[in-house]
């Protein structure tokens, strides 16, 4: 799938090293998509943003070790941070402002947790206007009593790309297929 590089913006959510202890499903294989795509980005010019969730203490709170990006991410001087305080990455922060700024009209998002930040963003994002473009396999949750992490990533995949009433499209695409041309 070919995503228009001039309107696009990655925004990966909260792939935090606190979230990953104990590490959530398919730990490994999500985090070498999201540098993947992040690279790709980078080659087209296309912003990559960092959102990251913060809380006043705890393992979240704000430039502790918890806090700070998982280890394994490949970040870039040229990438943007955003911080949260709510599971939508719009909700309080600056990210809207952000993306006008720089003329977005589309996003790819993936990240952490599947059914709360990222589907809360993906929501927030239509609701504002935004094309999404969910990178399918590049988004976890840990598993729950009801449903494992993988189970979770699914049903989210299927239930947001079928959302109409915000009258973009959101779609659910494999990380490999995301070209940004």
């Amino acid at each position: 799938m070919k995503i228009p590089a001039q309107e696009t913006a990655l925004v990966v959510i909260d792939m935090q090293a606190a979230l990953f202890d104990p590490p959530p499903a398919e730990t490994e294989p999500v985090l070498a998509r999201i540098n993947a795509l992040a690279a790709r980005a980078r080659a087209a010019s296309v912003p990559v943003v960092w959102v990251q969730h913060e809380t006043a203490q705890g393992d979240l709170a704000a430039d502790t070790t918890g806090w700070r990006l998982h280890p394994a991410l490949v970040t870039a001087s040229s990438d943007l941070v955003v911080r949260k305080k709510m599971s939508d990455a719009f909700l309080h922060t600056g990210l809207h402002e952000l993306l006008c700024d720089r003329a977005v009209r589309h996003l790819t998002i993936c990240g952490y947790s599947s059914e709360f930040c990222v589907d809360s963003t993906v929501r927030a994002a239509a609701a504002r206007g935004y094309a999404v473009t969910l990178a399918a396999d590049a988004h976890t949750s840990h598993d729950k009593p009801h449903a494992t992490g993988l189970q979770i990533r699914t049903h989210e995949n299927e239930t947001l790309r079928h959302i109409s009433s915000y009258h973009v499209v959101i779609d659910a695409v494999p990380a490999a297929e995301i070209a940004f041309a």
